[in-house]
């Protein structure tokens, strides 16, 4: 791959052009964004995301972001964990996404600890050592120059702090692989299709699954971009991995 082109899904794309497109496919669905994930996961993800949240290590008044944040699943318990002496920041690319994200937590009367950003992981707005947990949940797929975004998350983070890592990943149960790929790439489209009348843009989020770093790989990225202590636990066989860093 050239320095100037990169993935998108299964397609080869100018690397400067990939915001975009994934913007396109995030302003398509963002209104049905919550109910595609209970359908798609059958609702298993709400599983995962409250592992996740089991390994913040937030307590009272810390200060936490949650990038790629979209309709604020994370950022809603972690505001309960930092309570009103604390502060969560979800931040998100797409400003549909981040729209529904303000209306669902406001809607839930959870809006005095969070603030809502919009932000390019990439450059991310914020200070050095700003923040004592960040999280990134079914995002980092969709960022164009990982290897960026992850000095960036080192960055903010304040020492001591730690990056949670929620991602799509690559099944490790023999046989898993098979009835995934049906799954992905014939029956999620068609839901797709159904639900939010958006076949295509289910159909690149199959393949940007197909095209992320498998666990070991991710590891290796979050210990090149200056994280210690990094690990991973695989989920429903794998399909999904919790990664953890720390910043020292």
């Amino acid at each position: 791959m050239s320095d100037n082109k990169t993935h998108f899904g299964f397609k080869q794309v100018d690397a400067d052009k990939k915001a975009g497109l994934v913007a396109e496919v995030f302003s398509s669905v963002a209104s049905k964004y919550d109910i595609m994930n209970d359908v798609m996961s059958f609702g298993v993800h709400r599983i995962w995301k409250k592992i996740a949240m089991a390994h913040t290590g937030l307590k009272k008044g810390m200060h936490a972001l949650d990038i790629a944040g979209g309709t604020g699943d994370l950022t809603i318990q972690m505001s309960k964990q930092v309570g009103a002496t604390g502060e969560v920041i979800i931040s998100d690319i797409n400003p549909a996404m981040l729209e529904q994200g303000r209306r669902r937590l406001i809607d839930k009367g959870i809006a005095g600890n969070v603030k809502f950003v919009e932000a390019n992981a990439e450059e991310l707005p914020f200070e050095d050592n700003a923040f004592d947990c960040v999280t990134i949940a079914f995002g980092l797929r969709n960022v164009t120059d990982k290897d960026k975004a992850l000095k960036e998350m080192h960055r903010v983070l304040k020492p001591g702090g730690r990056l949670l890592i929620l991602e799509f990943s690559k099944p490790v149960v023999p046989g898993l692989d098979k009835v995934y790929d049906v799954y992905s790439f014939k029956i999620l489209p068609l839901m797709g299709k159904i639900i939010a009348d958006d076949e295509e843009s289910y159909r690149y989020l199959a393949e940007s699954i197909r095209m992320h770093p498998d666990q070991a790989t991710l590891k290796v990225m979050m210990e090149n971009a200056g994280f210690e202590r990094c690990t991973y636990h695989n989920m429903t066989g794998g399909i999904v991995a919790l990664h953890k860093g720390f910043k020292l």
